[in-house]
C-alpha cells in the first residue's frame, strides 16, 4: 500500500538566537496578525526561550505578585504577563517552543479540537523519542489545562507540555512549550512565584522529558516533535530570517492559554 504524503503544506522556520523573552512573545502574535492579513501562509516557528515566567492575568491582581515578579528575577527569569488565562508557567533554554500559525478563514470553528488534536500530536511525538506521555491534566500541576501532555504514570507524574491557542477573524495560533530538559530551576522558581501568590501546587510534577528518557538530547527532542508535524503537513523549511519583517519590537503579551 502507498502511503501518501500530507497535502498540507507547514513552512518550518528554526530561529537559532531568542530576540528576548518579551519579544520572542510578541512576535507570535506579530505572525498571527500577518497570517489574518494574507501575508503569511501555515507556519511553524520553533525556537529555544530565554528564561521567563508568564503571568495570567488573575496572578498579575493578586496582593504578592510583586514579590513573585521580584522572586523571578532574583532567580534570572524574566516576569511577563500574558493577555488572559491560566496561572504563571516557565520555561527556558532547556525547552523548545512551538508557535503553529495557520490562516483559516472559519479560525473559531475547531478553536477546541484543535487543543486536543495537537496534544495529541505532541504526546505521540514524545512516544517516539522514548518517553511514557499521555494527554490529560494532573493534580497539582502548575498552569493547570486539560489538554497538558504529562509524561510517567500514577502519583508520580510530570508535567511536560503546555499548550495555549490565540484565534482571531481568519487565523488561528496555537503555541506549546515542551520540556524537554533541566526541571530544577523551574521547580526552583515555580514554588517561589506560587508561594508569593499564595497558590497551591505540587512542585513534584514539574519534569522534564529526560527524566524519564534521561539520554533524550534537544536536538532529539526536536526532532521527533518535528517528525510528528510531519504527519500533520509536510514539512518545508523556511529562512527564519523572513520572520524578521514582521517583528513589532517589545512587548508584554502571551496566547491565551489553554
Amino acid at each position: 500500500m502507498t502511503v501518501q504524503e500530507p497535502a498540507r503544506v507547514l513552512e518550518v522556520y528554526r530561529q537559532r538566537d531568542s530576540l528576548g523573552a518579551a519579544e520572542d512573545l510578541e512576535l507570535a502574535l506579530t505572525l498571527l496578525a500577518a497570517a489574518r492579513r494574507g501575508e503569511l501562509g501555515p507556519s511553524l516557528r520553533v525556537y529555544r526561550p530565554r528564561p521567563t515566567v508568564a503571568f495570567g492575568q488573575r496572578d498579575a491582581r493578586l496582593p504578592g505578585f510583586a514579590d513573585a515578579a521580584a522572586a523571578c528575577r532574583d532567580l534570572g527569569f524574566e516576569p511577563l504577563v500574558r493577555r488572559a488565562g491560566g496561572r504563571a508557567a516557565a520555561y527556558h533554554e532547556g525547552c523548545l517552543i512551538l508557535d503553529h500559525i495557520e490562516p483559516e478563514a472559519n479560525a473559531v470553528a475547531r478553536s477546541l479540537p484543535r487543543f486536543a488534536d495537537f496534544a495529541s500530536l505532541l504526546a505521540a511525538s514524545l512516544q517516539d523519542a522514548g518517553v511514557a506521555a499521555s494527554v490529560g491534566e494532573i493534580p497539582g500541576e502548575y498552569c493547570p489545562g486539560e489538554y497538558s501532555v504529562h509524561g510517567g504514570t500514577g502519583p508520580g507524574r510530570i508535567k511536560l507540555v503546555g499548550t495555549a491557542q490565540r484565534v482571531v477573524a481568519g487565523a488561528w495560533l496555537f503555541s506549546s512549550v515542551v520540556v524537554v530538559q533541566d526541571a530544577a530551576p523551574l521547580r526552583q522558581v515555580l514554588t517561589a512565584v506560587y508561594q508569593a501568590l499564595g497558590l497551591d501546587w505540587d512542585p513534584a510534577t514539574a519534569g522534564a522529558a529526560e527524566d524519564l528518557a534521561p539520554e533524550l538530547t534537544l536536538p532529539e527532542g526536536e526532532a521527533a516533535l518535528l517528525a510528528g508535524y510531519g504527519r500533520y503537513a509536510r514539512l518545508r523549511q523556511g529562512d527564519p530570517s523572513a520572520l524578521l519583517k514582521f517583528s513589532a519590537g517589545p512587548g508584554r503579551m502571551l496566547p491565551t492559554t489553554a
